[in-house]
């Protein structure tokens, strides 16, 4: 327990880490934020195809584990159509932050539910490493997350402390889905390989749905893919260590 606490916060306040460059840098190149995108691509797609999927197909078998991705990409469809989604990236336009902020967050904040509950099945699943390997992989997918946070608030004029703190917020909103996803599948064990497939499916979703498309969105397809790679390879290194 003590284990899990520790990892998935320090993976949920890597968030807040990310944010700390944006308040330094008063701007960001497209390609900058597309290279960190894709980074993220590649660390949430080896996070998913080669740890969790493996892990939900030894504990199981195919069916069970088509079954989750399935749940884990339909409640996302879902979540996406009924709260307004904000592009980080890509969005232009004028928000007001007054009016919008807790619409902003929660959008946000949709992206960090599966991946809190990635790291939370994956620490109650008793699999040997495979906790912290998935807390590290969103550790680093949050870093970039967390910059691109922050920046997308300054742009709206939001004073920094108050852009930092809600960065934060989104990571405790990870942290607290990590709870939920320990605590239900550490005492319903088998819920153990649908809940592995269903964080994959969730992240899978994201992956290609959001970050591919956002991080290729500027003409940067080229560095993107780069960087897509270079994060995957980077997971698989960490996986052999």
């Amino acid at each position: 327990m003590t284990e899990f606490l520790i990892g998935s916060g320090l993976a949920a306040a890597a968030t807040g880490l990310g944010a700390v460059p944006a308040l330094l840098f008063s701007s960001a190149t497209h390609k900058f934020r597309d290279v960190l995108l894709a980074f993220c691509s590649g660390v949430m797609m080896a996070a998913a195809a080669f740890e969790l999927l493996p892990q939900a197909l030894a504990f199981s078998d195919i069916v069970i584990v088509t079954l989750g991705v399935m749940a884990g990409i339909l409640l996302l469809t879902l979540l996406e159509q009924n709260i307004p989604h904000v592009h980080l990236d890509h969005e232009s336009r004028s928000v007001d932050i007054d009016n919008k902020a807790a619409l902003i967050i929660a959008a946000i904040s949709l992206h960090n539910l599966p991946e809190g509950l990635s790291v939370g099945v994956s620490y109650a699943s008793g699999a040997e490493g495979l906790g912290h390997i998935i807390a590290i992989a969103i550790g680093l997918q949050n870093i970039p997350e967390g910059f691109l946070v922050a920046y997308f608030l300054l742009q709206q004029k939001v004073r920094k402390k108050i852009a930092f703190l809600l960065a934060m917020f989104t990571g405790l909103i990870e942290y607290a889905a990590a709870i939920c996803g320990y605590v239900l599948t550490n005492y319903l064990s088998v819920l153990v390989p649908f809940g592995l497939a269903f964080a994959a499916g969730s992240m899978l979703y994201i992956v290609y749905k959001e970050l591919i498309p956002e991080s290729h969105g500027d003409g940067n397809a080229l560095s993107a893919t780069y960087s897509f790679i270079f994060g995957l390879l980077g997971m698989l290194w960490l996986t052999q260590l």
